[in-house]
């Protein structure tokens, strides 16, 4: 038996139509099915798969997975034989009739209309590749990679054309990990984006370790300039990628990857409301403005969990529990979406990036609950493992977290080892509502291969819980700029003579005490050495002893990053 929104049983045998499959779709048919054994459960699906991993499509196209078949998470047949549940795939459904519950649909091969009635309706309609009105976007060679078809037609145009270059128009997940898996098959790849770093959901500082690893690859990045137009060669094989500053790639095939936006048309015609972002709006149980309606997936629009604004995150993660929800709430249990996150993770090459909660430029742009947030970041770049263990590869980790009360409200990483698994640490503490305090408290494995014995999500919290509790405040390159306090550096001579700030005294940390007569007690100083924790030693000897010290941030390896940001590298 399932209930409606003034807590009814719907009587006999509850029947659920689900439009769509996938991830929300398929998730939210089965788990239905686990929950009621009388439901009559019937999926509907436009394309010829109703649940395929299109996350796994541009590994398709880079041969790294080489049967189509290993794409299909489960088939019709499944379905039927497993759960129970009938799913019509090359249908497509037109129209929603509100008043009688009912929608109609096409059989696509016949175009056959029929219609069939419902008392939960789910629309899990996902997303669409963005195509902007950009002249030649129809051209022969200019692919977007959304479906199993979308992966085998960039496979086929590969072999058929003996592609050799390429231009990927987007520098997100698609985007990246597309360019990857080209130049694993010998394609020369080139990046173009509007913005000016790759990633957009990371703070721009995090992209740079990004911007110079797929450089080291080879591939070659175009940024802060669009795509304004495709041409096409005389040869008819050849397309060229002409940029709004007019610098032109000549190219073999191109991936339009700028994005996606939520598929909301037959919601919009059926009257339910639309969010301003363009998703559904829905309620934290995935319910539409229509009582007997739910949506779920790519197409809704959900709450921040940190912000608390209205979000798009086109993530399967959130798509699968928001299915599982839905289905709960059909069948009568109070369950409710607690809001996304944006955990986050992407790999290009060697190098991954992962991320959780929100950025600091969406605090700036959002701030919290609809106040200015108040958080204080901190930098840090800590080995994977511990060093003494051969292979450690340094993370580049920025946490952010309220200024008030320690709570995190986001974090970043990126490296080559060891990072996603710090990230999915900080997460579920955002999750609980957690503090700095409680990440440096956390108790989490160790032995060499695998980390520290001061894990590096430890090292966060201690850097973070250090600075609320005035142990060692923190400062940041731009407090440099736009304070008079004298800037310390406590690298040994070797490294200041190297490189150095511009006007930046060397005392190296191992000399310092001996020598903190030099320094003036009537003013704040702002230490700095390579990562940070010399320089943290040094502001606690210096606060120890009666000085006004603070520690910046990150230390020359974050400064180095902000350069390249300001440069626009």
């Amino acid at each position: 038996m399932s209930r409606d929104q003034e807590g009814k049983t719907l009587p006999g045998r509850p029947r659920i139509l689900i439009v769509g499959g996938v991830a929300g779709g398929a998730s939210c048919a089965a788990r239905a099915r686990r929950l009621s054994e009388d439901a009559e459960i019937i999926m509907f699906e436009r394309g010829p798969y109703v649940s395929f991993a299109n996350c796994g499509l541009p590994y398709f196209v880079g041969d790294v997975i080489t049967d189509e078949r290993s794409l299909l998470v489960a088939t019709p047949e499944l379905f039927k034989k497993r759960f129970n549940i009938e799913v019509r795939v090359q249908q497509e459904v037109r129209t929603i009739d509100r008043e009688n519950r009912t929608v109609e649909l096409m059989r696509n091969e016949t175009g056959e209309l029929y219609r069939e009635t419902y008392d939960a309706l789910v629309l899990a309609t996902g997303s669409m590749p963005i195509r902007p009105p950009i002249p030649g976007i129809d051209l022969p060679g200019v692919f977007s990679l959304r479906t199993i078809p979308d992966s085998r037609q960039m496979r086929e145009w590969i072999v058929e054309r003996k592609a050799k270059r390429a231009v990927v128009v987007g520098g997100g997940f698609i985007g990246l990990e597309t360019a990857e898996n080209l130049a694993k098959r010998g394609i020369s790849v080139t990046i173009i984006d509007m913005l000016p770093q790759v990633m957009p959901p990371i703070d721009p500082e995090m992209a740079v370790p990004i911007h110079e690893h797929l450089r080291g690859k080879g591939v070659r990045l175009h940024l802060n300039d669009g795509a304004a137009r495709f041409e096409k060669h005389a040869d008819g094989g050849t397309v060229s990628v002409v940029t709004k500053s007019g610098t032109s790639y000549d190219c073999d095939m191109v991936l339009l990857a700028v994005g996606v936006r939520p598929e909301v048309k037959l919601a919009r015609e059926a009257d339910l409301e639309i969010g301003h972002l363009g998703g559904i709006r829905v309620s934290d149980q995935m319910r539409t403005s229509d009582k007997h309606i739910w949506a779920v997936g790519d197409a809704v629009e959900v709450r921040d969990y940190v912000t608390g604004t209205w979000s798009l995150i086109p993530l399967a993660g959130p798509a699968n529990r928001q299915g599982r929800i839905a289905a709960d709430v059909i069948l009568g249990r109070d369950t409710r979406f607690r809001g996304v996150q944006g955990t986050m993770v992407c790999k290009a090459f060697d190098i991954t990036v992962a991320a959780t909660g929100a950025s600091e430029k969406a605090l700036l742009r959002h701030g919290v609950d609809g106040q200015p947030a108040q958080y204080e970041k901190i930098y840090l770049h800590p080995g994977h493992h511990v060093n003494y263990y051969p292979g450690a590869k340094p993370i580049t980790m920025k946490l952010i977290f309220s200024a008030q009360d320690g709570r995190i409200l986001g974090a970043q990483a990126v490296g080559e080892e060891g990072v996603e698994k710090r990230i999915d640490v900080i997460s579920m503490v955002i999750q609980k509502g957690g503090t700095v305090f409680d990440l440096e408290e956390a108790e989490l494995c160790y032995a060499p291969q695998f980390g520290a014995a001061k894990d590096p999500v430890n090292i966060a919290g201690m850097i973070a819980a250090n600075a609320l509790r005035g142990d060692a405040p923190v400062a940041h390159w731009n407090d440099v700029r736009q304070t008079p306090s004298l800037i310390l550096d406590v690298r040994d001579p070797d490294e200041y003579s190297r490189i150095h700030l511009t006007g930046a005294i060397n005392i190296p940390l191992h000399t310092l005490r001996d020598r903190m007569s030099e320094l003036p007690r009537d003013g704040e100083i702002l230490v700095y050495c390579g990562v940070g924790q010399r320089s943290y030693y040094a502001c606690r000897a210096l606060r120890l002893n009666g000085f006004r010290a603070r520690n910046i941030s990150g230390g020359m390896r974050t400064l180095e990053t902000e350069r390249q940001v300001e440069q626009g590298k």
